[in-house]
């Protein structure tokens, strides 16, 4: 009897339908006559699992009893007893109760349920795994206690992850397709918030990610498949820890960051005999380096570098390779090919990156004085030899059949022959020769080098000087093809590079990265100096001059360009040919283009930013002049006719009066202290006295001042840590949000309610208005903006600007979001305080008809003074 199959359904998160699809994969294989039995499947109250259950066996369960509460646990020999085909067991990282089937996981249940040959179904979350356990509890803050070792998952025969995008699963939250309404809003707020959920996510699919890795490795080993299948981007760096070993390495991270989820492999061959060929301090550097890029180390050992790096390649399913250029000369490796070259030539599918570095001899190729490189000059000068030669051999052999004429015709078609393949040299070479040759072997007299018949003197002289001009010509015509293709091959790449240019974020530093690598530079700056200062960096390839610092004055450059006014163009590097000066010029003129851009750019920037001010100081002003106005106007009012003589006011109607001058003097004292926190703000005259505060106190004492405090229920955790805080600010800041809360939640009351997330606290005004659109949500935060607003609203609309701002001298945030079923939740959010916190008593707190707070004489107090 074999070992049952394992399938499990992998979620990043509650909710996203893993026991759905269990149950849905069910109903198929019952549906096709396998024999499919429920041992346990958890439904959690939700009407729609419950009833994909039916219709399927379902198996009894074991009741246990556990602190004075019946509750029911797989049985597992119900299950044995039965023994079905395919078995459904829900959440394979449960802890089981009671111990009664003798095994103290879930997922050791399901072990001797497969040991006795049944296939089963399971489910499971990512942040059940062992593994992750410690990265889920950063992410989210909540440690979970069931976990099922990884091992365990990866052994399944097959899992299958059940996808949902974080928006989708909030919505279903938020319809109560996963927890009841009193739960919706803590969920949410905590461990369903957008990041957890995307963090989770993306946790889940790289872990299974990896498991489809590692299945593809066993199936190419097991069919003994060695070409490497490029299914993801994998860079092997090829390492000698001689110099530019680093360069290497950080090139092959830039490339392998470009593609999602591409990984980097460094790899450094060492001999095969075991000696040490290199320092082992370079070595511990490069694998911290490694490590700090993200990159796993490989000591490979062989005999051959070039082979043991394709080796290793191909064993990794490598698809790049990243590799130095020689730093041997080009004679050396006309001897023996460069490992490099090695490695690109049996490299087969697998991409092969040729990167120069520091210890590599390469740079810009200098042509000689012909115009020609020197392997065509070498070549026309072996053509001249071996045709002399055989020409000289072939009309010797037939001496009697042609004239002189013939034969000076012949070796001149020689010479221009010369002139095309080498230049001028070979062509003068061949000229000269073989005039010596026809004197020798064709004039008379023959064998030695006189002339006896004056003409034929005559005709050799001609001979040579056509031989020379033809030479000549040929060769200036050469120059300028060669000319005319470098000049186009300089015009593409520079039109390519103003084109690269133009989509690159920071051209600037591209720029400048570009013309080290083609001018063969170590080092491109640029610097800008006015008004008699010392120079500073603009932008920089060295990562040891960072923009806006000082440029050293002690470093000898190979090449000072002039951009323009005060602005230079520095190269460290080799001197720069001639012929190369127009590549620099176009450099420098691209330089100065896009640094007077990047200067348009923070001009219109500071222009507009003095837009905003000047449009701000105008609404200012506008709004200041009308609602400064009505708050007195009405104390004016209410005063003068106070004030009238002879005029008898009934009690009620002067109590009336006075509570009206009361009230537009609060308005006023509310409006001007925005204002004063908004100017202190702004000059940065804010300063925070941080001490450990209790929060459901400070939000009491809030509440209390409110314009309607009996609107206002406060709902905060009894366990609630203390924060550290300002009082004063806080109390600022949660006067502001609670009457923004008021005012547009209309005849709703607003809810406060907190948590702890983290080592943070996140306190949640909710209320039940309109709620403000996505688009919004940033306006409001926006100084005398009043989004949504009835134009006869009143208020600068500055509460919300001064609360965030406050906010960001506390070092906390405050954030807006959707209320579920409509309306806008402020979340602020507060630093834990690093003591630990004393204890406090039980009891929810609420401010309003419906409190049940164990502050009660405090509320009773707050009622008095209402009243």
């Amino acid at each position: 009897m074999g070992r049952g199959s394992l399938r499990i359904y992998l979620g990043a998160a509650p909710g996203v339908g893993k026991t759905v699809a269990m149950l849905d994969e069910a109903h198929r294989r019952l549906e096709r006559g396998t024999d499919v039995v429920v041992g346990y499947v958890e439904t959690h109250g939700r009407a729609h699992t419950a009833a994909l259950a039916e219709g399927l066996e379902v198996l009894p369960r074991r009741t246990v009893e556990h602190r004075g509460s019946r509750l029911t646990e797989l049985d597992v020999d119900a299950v044995l007893a039965r023994r079905p085909e395919v078995v459904l067991v829900d959440e394979l990282a449960h802890t089981n109760v009671g111990g009664g089937s003798g095994h103290e996981k879930r997922w050791q249940d399901v072990e001797q349920i497969l040991d006795a040959g049944i296939d089963v179904i399971s489910t499971v979350n990512i942040q059940h795994l062992e593994s992750l356990n410690d990265v889920v509890e950063s992410i989210t803050g909540i440690r979970q206690q069931e976990t099922v070792p990884d091992e365990v998952v990866r052994r399944a025969d097959q899992v299958q992850l059940v996808d949902m995008s974080p928006e989708a699963l909030r919505r279903r939250m938020a319809h109560g397709n996963i927890y009841g309404p009193d739960r919706v809003d803590a969920a949410l707020s905590n461990y369903f918030r957008i990041g957890n959920l995307s963090a989770l996510r993306e946790i889940a699919l790289l872990w299974l990610a990896d498991r489809v890795d590692e299945a593809l490795e066993r199936y190419r080993a097991d069919q003994g498949i060695h070409e490497p299948w490029p299914a993801r981007e994998r860079v092997v760096v090829a390492l000698t820890g001689g110099a530019g070993s680093e360069t290497l390495l950080r090139r092959g991270a830039r490339i392998a960051t470009r593609a999602a989820g591409g990984d980097l492999i460094a790899c450094h061959v060492r001999s095969a005999e075991g000696l040490a060929s290199t320092d082992p301090a370079v070595l511990t550097r490069l694998r911290r380096l490694a490590r700090d890029l993200g990159a796993e180390f490989h000591d490979v050992a062989g005999n051959d570098v070039a082979e043991a790096i394709l080796d290793h390649a191909r064993g990794v399913n490598a698809t790049q390779i990243v590799v130095g250029v020689s730093r041997r000369g080009r004679w050396q490796q006309t001897l023996r090919p460069s490992i490099a070259s090695e490695v690109a030539d049996g490299s087969g599918d697998i991409d092969v990156h040729l990167v120069p570095h520091e210890g590599s001899k390469v740079g810009r190729r200098r042509s000689r004085a012909t115009g020609l490189p020197i392997r065509r000059v070498v070549a026309g000068l072996l053509l001249a030899v071996v045709a002399l030669v055989a020409l000289t051999g072939v009309l010797v052999a037939t001496r009697e059949g042609h004239t002189l004429s013939l034969d000076l015709l012949l070796y001149l078609a020689l010479t221009v022959v010369c002139a095309l393949v080498g230049g001028i040299w070979p062509a003068l070479f061949c000229a000269v020769v073989g005039s010596l040759v026809v004197n020798w072997f064709f004039t008379e007299p023959r064998g030695t080098l006189t002339i006896s018949d004056p003409p034929n003197a005559l005709a050799l002289a001609v001979f040579v000087l056509v031989a020379m001009a033809v030479s000549s010509v040929v060769n200036v015509a050469a120059r300028r093809t060669e000319q005319a293709i470098s000049a186009e091959r300089e015009s593409t790449a520079l039109a390519a590079m103003s084109r690269d240019l133009l989509a690159e974020p920071r051209p600037l530093p591209a720029l400048l990265d570009r013309a080290r690598s083609d001018l063969g530079m170590r080092a491109a700056v640029l610097t800008e100096a006015h008004d008699n200062r010392p120079p500073t960096v603009v932008a920089s390839t060295d990562p040891h001059l960072q923009p806006g610092s000082e440029l050293p004055t002690d470093h000898g450059w190979a090449l000072d360009v002039t951009v323009d006014d005060g602005v230079h163009l520095l190269l460290d590097g080799p001197p720069v040919a001639a012929e190369d000066q127009r590549v620099v010029n176009a450099y420098a003129a691209h330089a100065a283009i896009l640094h007077g851009r990047e200067q348009l750019v923070r001009t219109a920037r500071e222009a507009a930013g003095l837009a905003r001010d000047n449009a701000a100081r105008t609404t200012l002003l506008a709004a200041v002049s009308h609602d400064l106005r009505t708050p007195l106007a009405s104390i004016k009012a209410g005063v003068s006719t106070l004030r009238q003589s002879g005029l008898d006011l009934p009690a009620e109607d002067e109590a009336e009066l006075l509570e009206s001058v009361e009230e537009s003097a609060d308005r006023l004292d509310a409006l001007i202290g925005n204002l004063l926190d908004l100017s202190r703000l702004e000059t940065g005259a804010v300063r925070a006295h941080h001490h450990s505060i209790d929060l459901l106190d400070a939000v009491v004492s809030t509440v209390r001042t409110t314009s309607d405090p009996r609107r206002v229920e406060v709902d905060l955790e009894t366990d609630l840590p203390l924060v550290r805080t300002d009082l004063g600010l806080l109390d600022r800041v949660l006067a502001n949000v609670v009457e923004n809360a008021l005012r547009h939640s209309g005849d709703a009351d607003v809810r406060i309610t907190a948590g702890r997330i983290g080592d943070t606290v996140q306190l949640r005004v909710i209320d039940r208005g309109p709620g403000v659109s996505d688009a919004d949500k940033e306006r409001i935060f926006a100084a005398f903006q009043r989004v949504g607003d009835a134009p006869q609203g009143d208020g600068l609309g500055l509460g919300l600007a001064v609360a965030r701002g406050l906010m960001t001298v506390l070092g906390g945030s405050l954030a807006p979001e959707d209320t579920p079923g409509g309306g806008l939740t402020m979340v602020v959010e507060l630093p834990l305080t690093p003591t630990p916190p004393p204890g406090r008593g039980d009891g929810d707190h609420h401010v309003g008809d419906g409190i049940t707070s164990t502050d009660r004489t405090a509320h009773e107090t707050a009622q008095e003074e209402d009243a």
